[in-house]
């Protein structure tokens, strides 16, 4: 495939099969639990702590003919709406000769092949990294690893099958020494937005860290870090 500015490239996407699941796979299911609810909608009416008290209220009180067509509509179109936010963070990788471009929701990144030094899969998260050994990007995704693989090495790219610094990852515990100065407090507030499900937060906080040199990775809600180690050295705590 031919895209400007990537001479011969090789695009990677998401399946058409992907958007036929969210689509009609997360409407269809939204009706169907949608229906599951409004049957029950009498009895959950009745439990305090059941949330949208006021929502099964209203359907317990609706002639069948009305609520059910209205507690699966409304459901059906939360599935819309999921399938909508799924389909803007597909992300599309176009790898040419020069240049990689990871595009995600309108939204595209270009990182030039000079400057990188490995490229892997990390779990789901394609990283690829600079000659310190810094992370220049760390993308989600759910492409496919083998197509991934063969794009970037059929382009010439250095493709490693792990981590090369696997080995450098500690699991971070609050207080341990060794890290850079401003780290800790860093990490500290990340732990909580990872406790939270605060995805953006920890993102925008990696993002930190990256500055004081250090980088992240997770396992679950485990934070491991390791030190960026081109990088000049720092003053670290605990010294």
């Amino acid at each position: 495939m031919s895209t400007r500015g990537y001479g011969s490239a090789t695009v990677v996407r998401g399946g058409a099969g992907d958007l036929v699941v969210m689509w009609v796979g997360f409407p269809l299911l939204g009706a169907g639990l949608g229906a599951a609810l409004t049957a029950a909608s009498g009895w959950l009416a009745d439990l305090p702590w059941v949330p949208f008290q006021g929502w099964f209220e209203l359907l317990a009180g609706l002639p069948a003919e009305r609520a059910y067509p209205g507690g699966a509509g409304v459901a059906a179109l939360a599935g819309l709406v999921l399938a909508f936010l799924g389909t803007r963070e597909r992300m599309t990788v176009t790898v040419g000769r020069t240049e990689v471009r990871l595009h995600r929701d309108g939204h595209g990144r270009d990182i030039a092949r000079a400057g990188v030094t490995g490229v892997f899969l990390d779990g789901k998260a394609l990283v690829l990294l600079d000659a310190d050994g810094a992370e220049l990007a760390r993308e989600q995704s759910d492409l496919d690893h083998g197509k991934l693989r063969a794009a970037f090495t059929g382009q010439g790219w250095p493709w490693r099958d792990r981590d090369p610094h696997e080995a450098a990852y500690r699991r971070w515990v609050e207080g341990l020494p060794g890290l850079p100065t401003g780290a800790e407090a860093v990490l500290r507030a990340r732990q909580r937005a990872l406790d939270e499900n605060r995805g953006g937060e920890a993102r925008e906080l990696r993002g930190e860290l990256a500055r004081l040199g250090v980088v992240v990775r997770d396992e679950k809600k485990r934070q491991y870090w390791r030190p960026v180690p081109g990088q000049p050295d720092r003053d670290h705590q605990g010294r």
